[in-house]
C-alpha cells in the first residue's frame, strides 16, 4: 500500500479501503461472481487469454479479492513495527482537526511520513502494537471518574497487517490511560499529564 510519490492522500485512501474490506468490483458495477474452478473470468466461448509464460494475461479479470488485513487485536509486546495510520486529534468535539500520516518500516518512518514526532511513533508501535487496539474496560473494571479534557483522536489504518480503528478520548480514568499509553503515536498528549 505504500505510494512511491510519497502523497499522503493516497496512502489514506488506500488505507481507508483496506479498512473498510473493499472487495473487487466487476466492469459493469454488478457483485463479483463466486469463484469458480478456475481463477479467472472471461466468456464462456472463447479461452482466457494468456501470457507467453501460460499464466493469465495482466487484462484478464480474476475471481479472486485482494487480500485484506486481519480483523484480529493487536498483540500486546515487540512486534513488526510495519504501519500506514492515519491520525486525527482534534481540541475538542467540533474544534478543527490535527491529520498526521504515519508511515513505518521495521520500527522506522518513511519518508511519507507527516508526523510531529514520527521515529517516536514508529519506536512505540513496534514496542508494543497493542496500543493501537485498547480493550474496552471489563464489567468489573472501576474507571475512576475524573475529566482528563475534551480532546478526541482516531487511527485508522494497518499495524503488522492487521486493521486498526481506535477512538481515544479523556473522559475517565481509563481512557486517559489508553490515551497515555498511545500518546507518541498520537502526537499529543491531550489534557492527560
Amino acid at each position: 500500500m505504500r505510494t512511491q510519490s510519497g502523497r499522503p492522500a493516497l496512502v489514506l485512501a488506500a488505507v481507508l479501503m483496506a479498512v473498510a474490506g473493499l472487495t473487487a468490483c466487476t466492469p459493469n458495477g454488478g457483485p463479483t461472481p463466486p469463484p469458480s474452478s478456475g481463477t479467472t473470468t472471461g466468456t464462456p466461448s472463447s479461452p482466457s487469454p494468456t501470457a507467453p509464460s501460460g499464466s493469465p494475461s495482466p487484462e484478464t479479470e480474476t475471481t479472486s479479492p485482494a487480500p485484506s488485513p486481519s480483523a484480529a487485536p493487536l498483540p500486546s509486546g515487540p512486534g513488526q513495527g510495519n504501519a500506514e495510520l492515519a491520525i486525527m486529534v482534534k481540541p475538542n468535539e467540533t474544534g478543527t482537526a490535527a491529520n498526521f500520516t504515519l508511515v513505518c518500516q521495521n520500527g522506522v518512518p518513511a519518508a511519507e511520513s507527516q508526523h510531529p514526532n514520527a521515529a517516536g511513533a514508529c519506536i512505540a508501535i513496534k514496542n508494543n502494537p497493542a496500543i493501537l487496539s485498547p480493550a474496552p474496560p471489563a464489567k468489573n473494571q472501576t474507571c475512576t471518574q475524573q475529566y482528563g479534557g475534551p480532546q478526541v483522536a482516531t487511527v485508522t489504518g494497518v499495524v503488522d497487517g492487521r486493521a486498526v480503528q481506535a477512538n481515544f478520548s479523556l473522559t475517565n480514568g481509563c481512557e486517559i490511560a489508553a490515551w497515555k499509553a498511545a500518546k507518541d503515536v498520537l502526537g499529543s498528549s491531550g489534557g492527560a499529564s
